[in-house]
């Protein structure tokens, strides 16, 4: 068993855990809120989990009671079923409730809550708010400017060079970053953003960022405003195509544990950005209560991280492949960070790979087809004991049958004892899949592999 302790910011609180088992409510109805539900489901802790709006296959698949009729726009409406129904915590999965203010409304009426505050949303929210936290507190990230006008934009752009990052500081689903590799694809993303706003008021302001080389990694830790308790590790795939080509999409498959993220790098990560962040934010006046997200570059030269962005959520598809492994209590352990308890936290994961291989509806990250049939994911589940496939954007139609009705799908994730182990699982259930509208990558976990044999 692999266990992590809480890095402390400051001496723990004592925990006070209740022996009472509550109802847990999870807030959105993608393959990240799936995985969340089947974790909780497994929580000794957990009474019951709840799922608003959920999917058909969250329905289906007995992790959670699906509640599709909440408004989860609404807070009113959110803190009246949660009275109704006694529910002792809500964990908010997707960033727009969060950066909406749906923690802060929950929170006022004394319902426990696990995410962000809106002004801590910002992290996520304002990629201009998370450069400009990295300046004031010294967390090492690529050098940028941000311009609200296109012309000063390519200027800037010209005088730097290609390669270049183009980001929208706002929202925009996981498609607001361009890695322009040449001068023109630069220009045309400032163009698609501040001219014709394609993103809306989230590429109103774009950030211009240096092009980082190295390899990427995701990296999670648990917050309680105070204590920062980090993840397992996960690597994530975010361009459309095998070979790591075409658009970046919001993830088309994980593995954990990531080999490049050693014992010593995690130490890195968490004094030289996590533990700055979440003291920065404190002292910004907006304590971070959540999952803090750290998308990192490893850099060639240096071999030391990068932070390339923020999120303030579990990652999609890294929670699949997280939630997979962990072995501890996640109700308690949630709750715990709701609380301001994580001092005295530690988590238990299993020694084992898990890998996710994401099914996406043909043409996604562009437009794509919905209500296409998907067949046979019972029997591919049965692949082997070690598989689950979670539902990212499925529905019932009118006559029984799973259709997609989303980009990303279905997240096929099995366990194994090495990352070949878990591949073939993983693999073998995609193509027990019947669905021939979708796609999916067929090389996840190539790095982990590369690295392995180089090691051999």
């Amino acid at each position: 068993m692999k266990r992590f302790n809480v890095m402390q910011i400051k001496p723990p609180v004592c925990c006070r855990f209740s022996d009472e088992r509550i109802t847990v409510l999870v807030i959105g109805g993608g393959g990240r809120e799936h995985a969340l539900c089947y974790a909780l489901n497994r929580s000794p802790s957990c009474a019951a989990v709840l799922c608003a709006p959920g999917n058909a296959g969250i329905a289906q698949s007995g992790d959670a009671t699906c509640i599709s009729d909440l408004d989860i726009s609404s807070s009113d409406d959110v803190i009246s079923f949660c009275r109704k129904r006694e529910v002792g915590m809500v964990v908010v999965g997707p960033e727009a409730p969060l950066v909406a203010g749906l923690v802060n409304d929950l929170v006022k009426v004394g319902i426990p809550t696990f995410g962000p505050s809106s002004e801590a949303a910002a992290l996520e929210g304002s990629k201009d708010f998370m450069k400009k936290l990295c300046d004031k507190y010294n967390i090492p990230t690529a050098k940028y400017r941000t311009f609200t006008d296109a012309v000063e934009a390519k200027k800037y752009v010209k005088n730097e060079g290609a390669p270049i990052v183009v980001k929208a500081d706002g929202l925009a689903a996981g498609k607001g970053v361009v890695v322009a590799m040449t001068l023109d694809e630069a220009f045309e993303a400032i163009d698609s953003m501040l001219v014709e706003g394609s993103f809306g008021s989230a590429g109103s302001l774009v950030i211009i960022e240096e092009f980082l080389e190295g390899e990427e990694a995701s990296f999670f830790a648990l917050v309680d405003g105070t204590n920062a308790l980090p993840l397992e590790s996960a690597q994530d795939h975010k361009r459309v195509g095998d070979g790591d080509v075409g658009p970046n999409t919001g993830g088309m498959g994980a593995y954990s544990p990531a080999p490049i993220v050693t014992d010593e790098l995690k130490r890195t990560v968490m004094e030289s950005i996590i533990i700055p962040t979440v003291k920065g934010m404190s002292t910004e006046g907006c304590k971070f209560v959540g999952v803090l997200y750290a998308g990192l570059m490893i850099e060639k030269k240096s071999g030391l991280p990068k932070l390339i962005e923020y999120n303030v959520r579990f990652g999609d598809p890294e929670c699949q492949v997280l939630m997979m492994r962990l072995e501890s209590d996640l109700a308690q352990v949630l709750l715990s960070a709701c609380q301001g308890e994580l001092g005295n936290v530690s988590l238990t994961w299993s020694p084992e790979m898990a890998m996710v291989v994401v099914m996406a509806s043909q043409g996604y990250p562009g437009p794509y087809k919905k209500g296409t049939v998907i067949k046979n994911v019972d029997k591919a589940e049965q692949v082997s004991p070690a598989v689950k496939i979670f539902h990212a954007g499925t529905a019932l139609d009118g006559d029984g049958n799973l259709v997609a009705v989303g980009g990303r799908v279905l997240g096929v994730t099995a366990k194994g004892k090495d990352i070949e182990e878990a591949r073939a699982r993983a693999y073998g259930a995609v193509d027990a899949v019947e669905w021939p509208e979708g796609f999916f990558r067929h090389d996840i976990g190539w790095r982990a592999l590369r690295q392995k044999q180089a090691a051999k």
